[in-house]
């Protein structure tokens, strides 16, 4: 016969099991038709996690620390969910390269999006490596291609802006401009995904938008490009995207001393409300396609 304690101690644990359950549910109930967009501390590089109302993923970069982006993913996804739809790898910089090799490894891609150029260096060979792992399980490899458009939800779609031209085989001259560039549209809400580009390419987009209208550019959201670095966000890039939010993903007190006080300058003289995962930590932006809200951890 069961002790009253021991009945006591299964209840507790029925209990708790409920609770924990009830818990999931509302969260997921609460979140409802919310889309989340994640910016990772990842310290000195980039991370950024989607997860659209009907649960689709992508990760834009993994930042430097392999076991780093486990964690974050552990957190964000159940731990039953092993597969993620898209993977964009936007320019081969170790600073946002390096966590998603041990994410190739461990979970499932569906399509994994890259610039597809050359590159000698031990992580982007490695990178190498598992997209051809990854191909053979089944993941669709993808080359950037201006003007592309990748539908998550049937409301939410990613545009890639940049690179302007085909970089399939071609040789780096400079990763950073040829680095990927999305814009994540969510019906009145938008984002701008700007991994490190620097003046010389937002001139030439800003070029684009003269041909292509003023809603190109345009977002609510932007991450601010290469971290905060003062040869990027030049004013006339600002003024066409003209956020209302701005990220800086950055390290806190990295030796490129990022983000530059220019820069703040420049988004405080536009009202721009600046979170950075340097003083704030992780940073959530929570949208139902007609407004949002920031979220963050610190």
């Amino acid at each position: 016969m069961i002790s009253l304690s021991k009945r006591q101690k299964i209840i507790m644990v029925i209990v708790g099991l409920n609770i924990l359950i009830a818990s999931f549910v509302f969260s997921i109930i609460s979140q409802g038709n919310k889309l989340e967009v994640i910016f990772f501390d990842v310290g000195q590089g980039s991370s950024i996690f989607i997860e659209t109302p009907q649960k689709k993923q992508v990760l834009i970069d993994g930042g430097p620390d392999s076991l780093l982006i486990l964690e974050y993913l552990s957190q964000e996804m159940p731990f039953w969910d092993r597969q993620i739809d898209i993977i964009i790898s936007t320019h081969s910089s170790a600073d946002h390269l390096t966590g998603l090799i041990e994410t190739l490894k461990r979970f499932k891609i569906d399509k994994i999006i890259w610039t597809g150029m050359n590159d000698d260096s031990l992580t982007h060979l490695q990178f190498i490596e598992e997209i051809k792992t990854s191909k053979k399980k089944g993941a669709e490899i993808i080359t950037a291609q201006f003007g592309q458009k990748i539908y998550l939800d049937s409301e939410i779609y990613l545009k890639i802006l940049n690179p302007l031209v085909s970089l399939q085989g071609t040789d780096p001259i400079n990763h950073n401009n040829d680095s990927i560039v999305t814009r994540l549209n969510f019906n009145k809400v938008s984002f701008l995904f700007t991994s490190d580009i620097e003046k010389e390419r937002e001139f030439l987009l800003l070029q684009k938008q003269k041909y292509l209208g003023q809603n190109f550019l345009s977002a609510d959201i932007l991450k601010i490009p290469h971290h905060g670095s003062k040869t990027s966000s030049i004013k006339e890039f600002l003024r066409a995207v003209n956020p209302s939010t701005a990220v800086i993903q950055s390290g806190k007190d990295n030796q490129f001393g990022h983000p530059h006080q220019e820069v703040i300058d420049r988004l405080n003289k536009k009202e721009i409300n600046i979170f950075r995962t340097d003083l704030d930590g992780t940073i959530k932006i929570l949208s139902d396609g007609e407004r949002y809200e920031v979220i963050t951890r610190n």
